[in-house]
């Protein structure tokens, strides 16, 4: 294998760790305890991230062309890892994830497997088709709430789907704001982002509808009374930095400018992620 540091890279664990983070998040609210299903929970959470590792190696296997353009660091134009060490850690990857999918349940084995599949179809068509492959990579960062909910039959689907619609929301704005970063590579390769077929300014109003959107939607569950006030400081923070970074966005749809932005709306996604199961929980 090749430089170890390059593997890491290539998986990105941060954001791999979020997807596992957000099946537990799913699961708890649900009302699995955690005292009486440590094994099931740990599978659940090895699937999200194993498969999350997965999709990032196989996008990044596809991307290498563009990444040669846009992002020259990245583990496989810098040479860090070969095309072919991509694909072998996808394929390992993968397996992990599917089989403790498998172990856990035929529903959960179905929804991973649909994800997995969907990510694929991302990586090598979704992608060249701008919104709907964006749409494509947001609805499988909102499965792994349904994924971690299902886990108990008892579980409390309204909120669960609420925070999976948010999450969807925000990454569709993250999806659009990163097609303003890579337009060039994009546009070479023939990659349809709105940004590449509208333009910069388009594709920075579309983000802000996105963002905007998910900001609205955060505010039903407080108002249904379905969280605690624990919800409201993370989840305030959270929209203050989307309206911040909308408004940056729009007075200025650079590339460096929407590079900022995509990176910070992560760092909110986290913060997000810690209001849902604060405002759930405590």
């Amino acid at each position: 294998m090749g430089d170890p540091s390059g593997l890491i890279r290539l998986i990105r664990p941060v954001n791999c760790f979020m997807i596992g983070f957000a099946i537990l998040i799913g699961a708890l609210i649900g009302g699995v305890n955690i005292l009486n299903s440590p094994g099931e929970l740990f599978l659940a959470f090895l699937t999200g991230f194993t498969l999350a590792g997965s999709a990032m190696a196989i996008n990044d296997y596809y991307d290498r062309e563009i990444d040669a353009i846009n992002e020259p660091q990245r583990p496989i134009p810098s040479g860090a890892v070969t095309p072919a060490e991509a694909l072998t850690v996808f394929i390992f990857l993968s397996v992990i994830g599917l089989v403790s999918s498998w172990i856990i349940g035929l529903g959960h084995t179905v929804i991973a497997a649909i994800t997995w599949v969907a990510l694929i179809t991302y990586s090598t068509v979704g992608k060249r088709t701008g919104l709907p492959g964006n749409f494509i990579v947001s609805t499988c960062i909102a499965f792994p709430f349904v994924y971690g909910g299902i886990m108990n039959f008892d579980s409390n689907l309204d909120l669960i789907f609420l925070f999976a619609f948010i999450a969807f929301l925000t990454n569709m704005g993250r999806e659009v704001t990163k097609g303003i970063v890579d337009v060039d590579g994009d546009a070479a390769m023939g990659i349809r982002t709105v940004a590449v077929s509208r333009g910069a300014v388009t594709a920075a109003w579309v983000s802000v509808f996105f963002y905007v959107f998910a900001v609205v939607v955060s505010f039903i569950p407080p108002f249904l009374e379905m969280v605690s006030l624990w919800y409201v400081p993370f989840v305030a923070f959270t929209d203050l930095g989307l309206i911040y970074l909308s408004l940056s966005l729009v007075r200025e749809p650079s590339g460096e400018n929407s590079r900022k932005v995509k990176t910070h709306v992560f760092i909110l996604m986290l913060s997000g992620l810690l209001g849902f199961i604060a405002g759930s929980l405590l």
